[in-house]
């Protein structure tokens, strides 16, 4: 489920916490890194639970109609479809979702105003209006108002950005991808069933890759930022922000200790962490350095790849 991007983020954000406290043991780090991909994973569980707390708040909006003194005639004969939507009542049946939000004691009984919220705003929408005026509905119907809640209404929703910020402080670093991997297990399930929730990884070598890129910047982060020094002689050391210095150490090992990674790919993914994660400039510093540092590491042979040719970026 995560992505090989994601995974440098987080263990970017673990090293910079390591290379920055006192309990810097390898140890520590290896369990604050799993702590933290673990959290992405409940946080995928965690907006799964968002239809149906939305929904028993549709329900508790019809019970209270029902109970007006005088009820108008669609206070007693309400449009069910939103809340019989079938999407809905796989995600309410489906086991192992509800076994590991309970183990996990995810809920969102804590956040009613924004359970209202995003009603509020989808009730409010045209897709809704379409969906709630079909003549007839198919479970494509059901499941396209939840696509269109998740890749629409949630992810510009502020309320639901700064909940997520108080819960957890890096969870909205993942909320792009953990929304994708909700979009696409809801597209690849049917009426017969709901899709399976998605592994943790995608695969064992991409949790390969996490844990050994996190140890060996560990283990070569000393000569690695000898090797950038050499090469940073003509800036300012004193303004080069630490940020920058971690990210070309993670680039370094990288390049150097997975030879089925193209030297291109990691060249450009940590042109982009920097873009995101340190100064205004840093992406400048980090291409230049970076570009200087692979020509000696190729010169001296120390970048092989698995294709056995020249590590060209």
């Amino acid at each position: 489920m995560i992505s090989r991007r994601l995974l440098r983020i987080k263990i970017f954000q673990v090293l910079y916490a390591h290379f920055s406290s006192p309990d810097n043991t390898m140890s520590a780090a290896e369990k604050n890194l799993e702590y933290s991909i673990e959290k992405t994973y409940d946080l995928y569980c965690y907006l799964m639970l968002l239809p149906m707390a939305v929904t028993r708040y549709a329900e508790s909006r019809i019970e209270l109609g029902r109970q007006k003194k005088m009820p108008t005639y669609e206070d007693l004969h309400p449009n069910l479809r939103f809340v019989e939507n079938k999407v809905t009542q796989q995600l309410a049946a489906h086991a192992p979702l509800q076994s590991y939000l309970e183990k996990k004691g995810l809920n969102w009984v804590r956040y009613p105003e924004l359970i209202r919220n995003l009603y509020q705003e989808l009730v409010a929408s045209d897709v809704y209006a379409g969906y709630m005026a079909l003549d007839a509905c198919t479970y494509r119907d059901d499941r396209a108002v939840w696509q269109y809640f998740y890749e629409t209404l949630l992810v510009n929703n502020d309320m639901f950005f700064d909940i997520l910020e108080e819960q957890n402080i890096f969870w909205n670093d993942d909320v792009e991808l953990v929304v994708s991997m909700i979009l696409r297990t809801l597209s690849m399930s049917t009426e017969q069933r709901l899709h399976p929730l998605l592994p943790l990884y995608t695969d064992e070598d991409d949790k390969e890759f996490a844990f050994t890129l996190l140890k060996e910047t560990i283990r070569h982060n000393d000569a690695n930022q000898q090797l950038i020094a050499k090469y940073a002689r003509n800036w300012d050391l004193e303004r080069i922000a630490f940020a920058d210095t971690l990210i070309l150490s993670m680039a370094i090992t990288e390049i150097e200790t997975f030879p089925s990674v193209p030297v291109r790919v990691s060249f450009d993914e940590y042109l982009e962490l920097s873009k995101f994660y340190s100064t205004e400039k840093s992406s400048v510093f980090v291409n230049g350095i970076l570009d200087r540092i692979v020509e000696e590491l190729s010169a001296s042979n120390r970048i092989v790849k698995a294709d056995g040719g020249a590590p060209v970026k």
